[in-house]
């Protein structure tokens, strides 16, 4: 995080000289045009944008009210994955540079047409495509939709990390090595989508779902089992960060309590040592849960990890370890407007 300042007109500088240098940098043109952007590029990066917005294709219209401040949400949202997987080594790679297994996002409207009929846009994935439905970004439809479907969380950035799964599943599960014990952990995926959905929402799921599976969700089919995994260790990765860059440490006053020292920044190094996470993810979430019931709300971390939830976090954990790749360039594709 860097404060910038421009330098007579030319290219912006650190405030702190002390931490970058002489190195200067230009803002992404969605800051400096639309205002939904605080990420720069180095002066002389041939691109006009950042490696984030490079991956939108589709933005909602502009000329809808309120659709302005949505994009800004759903850019901020994807930032914080998109510095995530760069900061795991993940490989992302754009459908300009990778038609066949890159990556972009699309943020779509539910459309009314003429007689009054509505078209719904699903945010899901497939094939590299990431749809988002903007009404997510609306913080009472998001909160109705997450208590007719009785789920303890739901959030923007949550359904990012979701969906982010589900494509690197496609890159690193299917057809891997790693598809018998994928299967073994998570189950078979070759099991009906479809009918595993319907009977996921005309059934609902099963009675004893909370001992195998991270979210009443998860248990629908592996696909999702995978794809809440893989966002649950996206959440542990980010918290932790920032719980190491604000210095937090707990030292408990009774033996029974957990302790946790100022812990490393997680990386493709510690991601790969899945006990010391998991042990300072489980002080960090009391901390958490102790401090929100203080204030009367209800727990921050509502979840609970049994020992088949947590071998499925290993396997997430050990396969991002394994599997990410040297940093990779993002080439620019145009945004287009809903």
């Amino acid at each position: 995080m860097l404060a910038l300042e421009p330098a007579d007109g030319q290219p912006w500088r650190s405030v702190r000289g002390d931490v970058v240098g002489t190195e200067s940098f230009k803002l992404c043109a969605n800051y400096a045009e639309n205002g939904v952007c605080n990420w720069a590029m180095r002066s002389d990066d041939p691109d006009s944008m950042c490696r984030s917005c490079l991956l939108t294709h589709t933005i909602p219209s502009l000329d809808v009210p309120g659709n302005s401040a949505a994009w800004a949400k759903l850019e901020s949202a994807k930032r914080r994955l998109v510095y995530a997987l760069l900061n795991l080594n993940l490989p992302l790679r754009s459908k300009l540079q990778d038609e066949k297994g890159g990556l972009e996002f699309k943020f779509l409207s539910d459309i009314v047409g003429a007689n009054g009929d509505q078209s719904r846009v699903l945010t899901g994935h497939d094939n590299g495509l990431i749809t988002i439905n903007v009404a997510e970004t609306d913080d009472v439809y998001r909160e109705s939709q997450r208590l007719k479907h009785r789920e303890p969380y739901r959030t923007l950035l949550g359904h990012f990390r979701h969906e982010i799964g589900h494509y690197y599943w496609d890159r690193l599960i299917a057809d891997s090595k790693r598809i018998d014990d994928y299967r073994r952990i998570f189950g078979d995926e070759r099991a009906d989508y479809q009918a595993a959905l319907k009977q996921h929402y005309d059934a609902g799921p099963p009675a004893n779902w909370a001992d195998n599976f991270i979210s009443a969700y998860a248990s629908t089919h592996p696909w999702e089992d995978w794809a809440e995994s893989w966002a649950h260790v996206m959440h542990m990765v980010d918290a932790l960060e920032t719980a190491h860059f604000v210095g937090l440490s707990v030292k408990p006053k009774r033996p029974d309590e957990p302790e946790l020292s100022v812990p490393p920044v997680p990386s493709r190094a510690q991601i790969g040592d899945f006990d010391q996470l998991i042990d300072e993810w489980k002080t960090l979430t009391y901390v958490l849960n102790n401090l929100t019931r203080g204030l009367g709300l209800p727990d921050a971390y509502p979840f609970v990890l049994s020992a088949p939830i947590v071998d499925k976090l290993r396997f997430v954990c050990d396969t991002i370890a394994s599997e990410s790749k040297p940093k990779q360039e993002v080439k620019p594709v145009a945004p287009r407007i809903q």
